[in-house]
């Protein structure tokens, strides 16, 4: 993003309404007969859903944000939030499968030099080489400007020093985005390596045992004497000292996906409380029937749907190639409250049986809190969103929404 608050890209081209409704659709009927009779089992046993990720590859997911010149999809950003969302009514794991992939493509779209865009995008369009986010360290999570992990000049190379957490799909990624600190500032390097535990100077973790968001490996990276060369430098001589600003940029996208899958967790939990609220009897009557029940489903239903348009609302600002991180924050914030709320809700109209593995609540319980902490705690999104409506108080006053 520029200073002035306009994006360093070209707006996004509206996709076809007629193709986007046909895509969603085919996902989102794949998802109900292949992924949902399988999610859970995936999940308990957090194995990764290899079969599944190979029909999103066929589907073109991994090329959702890249443009067709590079042999992706060129999805707008609406598209593409409505895909997430039916892919985390299934099982949300899926969705983290493209998004910091989708953040590393943002990444290159905006600020890669002709020559990242021509090699990189067409392999990650098909999904062939997968990518990676690595930003947050053991001591800086939230204050990203805090980062230790050093790239060191060294005639046309930089030697790379430091550790990285919570790297989504950071083993199977062939091509991490990185941030390090070098003279001119924080930097974005794009690190390409063989998918794999080790590689030349990196080394990953076995993955970080989690409460919920499994089937996927959350990896620590640690960066030895690891030497890259000056060309891996996100936007060539002109994104030194740059990273910070086009790493935050991109994050928006990350929250907009954030956001729809929390749409998505929060409408499976409340299709599975609607459906068992008609399936119980108590007193007689099915549990509908009761007052309690109907104002719980009420309210599930009404933050489901904000959520949703939260989200769209975002997205559209993305599109129009506005900044959006007042929108995203909200979208992020909001949808992800309310999937953590609605799942809560969904478990507790089961009763006994939504805290039984037998029953997929107790899976969406689990995966809820993962969009509140991921791409920015809620807390950190407030302080966006707070800065954000400041600035564009301070801009023109009265105006602070879209």
């Amino acid at each position: 993003m520029s200073d002035t608050g306009t994006r360093d890209a070209t707006t996004t081209d509206r996709t076809d309404p007629e193709l986007a409704d046909e895509l969603v659709a085919t996902v989102r009927d794949w998802v109900r007969r292949d992924v949902v009779p399988v999610a859970s089992d995936y999940e308990h046993e957090d194995r990764f859903p290899e079969p599944l990720v190979a029909q999103m590859r066929a589907f073109g997911l991994f090329g959702s944000k890249v443009p067709e010149e590079y042999g992706g999809l060129g999805l707008d950003t609406v598209t593409y939030a409505r895909l997430m969302e039916e892919l985390a009514y299934g099982w949300m794991s899926l969705a983290g499968v493209l998004n910091t992939h989708t953040i590393l493509v943002t990444l290159l779209v905006r600020h890669g030099t002709a020559e990242q865009k021509a090699r990189l995008l067409p392999v990650m369009a098909s999904g062939e080489v997968r990518g990676a986010f690595s930003l947050s360290e053991p001591d800086a999570g939230s204050d990203a400007a805090a980062i230790r992990c050093k790239a060191t000049p060294d005639g046309d190379e930089y030697i790379l020093d430091g550790t990285k957490m919570w790297v989504t799909n950071g083993e199977r990624a062939g091509l991490v985005a990185l941030a390090a600190r070098t003279p001119e500032g924080i930097t974005c390097f794009v690190v390409e390596k063989d998918p794999g535990p080790g590689f030349g100077g990196i080394a990953t973790s076995k993955t970080i045992g989690k409460l919920g968001y499994k089937g996927i490996e959350t990896v620590e990276m640690t960066y030895t004497g690891h030497r890259v060369p000056a060309s891996a430098v996100l936007g060539g001589e002109e994104g030194r000292g740059r990273g910070l600003r086009h790493v935050l940029g991109a994050l928006e996208v990350g929250r907009v996906n954030i956001a729809a899958r929390a749409v998505g967790v929060a409408r499976a939990a409340l299709d599975a409380a609607m459906r068992y609220a008609h399936e119980r009897e108590t007193f007689g009557v099915p549990i509908h029937n009761h007052q309690a029940i109907q104002f719980k489903l009420a309210d599930m239903a009404t933050r489901v749907e904000a959520s949703r348009l939260l989200t769209r609302s975002a997205a559209e600002k993305l599109d129009a190639g506005d900044r959006a991180d007042v929108e995203a924050g909200m979208a992020k914030l909001f949808a992800s409250e309310t999937a953590l709320e609605v799942s809560t809700e969904a478990m507790r109209i089961h009763g006994g049986y939504g805290y039984t593995t037998e029953f997929a609540v107790e899976r969406y319980y689990r995966d809820a809190p993962l969009m509140i902490i991921g791409e920015g705690t809620n807390e950190i999104q407030r302080m966006v969103i707070a800065r954000g409506l400041l600035r564009r108080w301070a801009e023109a006053p009265g105006a602070v929404g879209p």
